[in-house]
């Protein structure tokens, strides 16, 4: 292909005039519209701001999903990554997680699809638009079938948009990329393209700084925060592999979505127990909350303990005590299901967004054996606790029968 020097670095646009268009990494609109006007050209490789810039406020970012805002807080200007292998629903809570933020978002979000489907950039574009929050949202893409060298550069092009709204209008800006891992592959083949020699598992010798001129561009400052949730795609599940262990080092929050819970119909697929937050301590969530996602990770652990004996002896074996346990897991692991917006074509079920004094109520009352009378299923993809009574053909209660056959 015939190579062109322009004698500058690449260059993204910023400025007002890009919000709610779509662009690629040279910064032209790809959404079939006329080219915006007033706009300035940056170049995509910006510094860091020092520390001396950074804000240290800590604050919590809620979402709506329960399973999130309950055992994986994420934090207002922080980084959260959500893991998970080939399948197993990350675009599908990202795109929810869109759903339920932008429109209360006062910010401006930042979409950054990289080397991900073409396709899922199209019906997000159309959905973003149908929902009317298009006029606070920049897209850019890069996808799969872009080379190498367009993947590699679309996440700094993104990056210095987010920071023109976040320095110059200081504005909150919501920074949401799909997928890491692909930002990582491209510099491989890049590497590979360059005849450097490869490091482990054929990975180039460069990843970590190369991840680490993109994550740390993510920071508050007093200006603004940029918020970033970012979808990584675990190779082969393998949560040890290289991409996968660099990315956990620059994350405030991780979610690890499970195969396992995902064939059992659970989702959000989150693993509790592989999943964490720095931000998931007494002082920022408050005592309550921090102890009740405690209890909630003990409960499901002493059930993951306990499966086995089940599987070879039967639950009839367990004493009473570990039957309550299992009990209280699992109607945990039901309540902390949710239907989403996004797949309500498919599913057929209206989606819910819950508030977490909503899920911590319910939880507590979970934990307390007030629901140890309601069959599992009632608890099965609500949103509050509340909806657990309006539940048809719920099996009556051992209270309601004893208070029948006395009547």
């Amino acid at each position: 292909m015939p190579v062109e020097n322009t004698r500058m670095t690449l260059l993204a646009p910023t400025g007002k005039a890009i919000l709610s268009r779509m662009f690629d990494v040279f910064g032209n609109a790809i959404d079939r519209l006329p080219e915006p006007k007033d706009i300035q050209w940056r170049s995509v490789h910006q510094s860091p701001p020092s520390l001396a810039q950074r804000s240290t406020n800590t604050q919590l970012f809620e979402t709506g999903i329960k399973v999130i805002d309950m055992l994986v807080p994420l934090e207002r200007g922080g980084k959260a990554g959500l893991f998970g292998g080939a399948g197993v629903g990350k675009t599908v809570l990202l795109t929810e997680m869109i759903h339920n933020m932008v429109g209360q978002h006062k910010g401006v979000s930042i979409f950054c699809g990289i080397g991900e489907r073409t396709r899922e950039g199209e019906e997000l574009y159309r959905e973003m638009k149908e929902a009317n929050v298009l006029q606070n949202m920049v897209m850019v893409f890069g996808q799969m079938n872009e080379p190498p060298g367009a993947r590699f550069r679309v996440g700094h092009a993104a990056l210095t948009m987010a920071e023109y709204f976040r320095d110059d209008e200081h504005r909150d800006v919501l920074l949401l990329i799909d997928n890491v891992f692909r930002f990582i592959q491209a510099g491989m083949e890049v590497s590979g393209l360059m005849g450097q020699m490869p490091s482990r598992l054929g990975y180039q010798p460069t990843m970590s700084t190369e991840l680490s001129q993109l994550e740390e561009r993510i920071a508050n400052t007093e200006n603004g925060a940029i918020t970033s949730i970012q979808a990584v795609y675990v190779p082969a599940d393998d949560l040890t592999d290289p991409a996968a262990v660099h990315t956990f080092a620059h994350l405030s929050a991780s979610i690890v979505l499970s195969r396992k819970r995902a064939s059992e119909g659970l989702f959000p697929a989150v693993d509790p127990l592989q999943s964490g937050s720095k931000i998931a301590t007494p002082g920022i969530v408050g005592e309550r909350h921090y102890a009740l996602a405690q209890e909630i990770r003990r409960t499901l652990a002493q059930y993951e303990d306990l499966k086995d004996i089940i599987a070879m002896l039967g639950l009839e074996q367990l004493s009473t005590e570990d039957r309550n346990v299992v009990g209280r897991a699992r109607r945990l692991e039901r309540f902390l299901t949710q239907p989403f917006f996004t797949t309500e074509q498919f599913s057929g079920l209206p989606g819910k967004t819950v508030s977490l004094e909503d899920t911590l109520d319910g939880c507590e009352r979970i934990l307390k054996d007030e629901f140890k009378d309601v069959p599992e299923s009632a608890l099965y993809m609500i949103g509050p606790i509340s909806e657990v009574k309006k539940q048809p053909g719920a099996a009556p209660s051992q209270t309601q029968n004893r208070e029948a056959h006395e009547a």
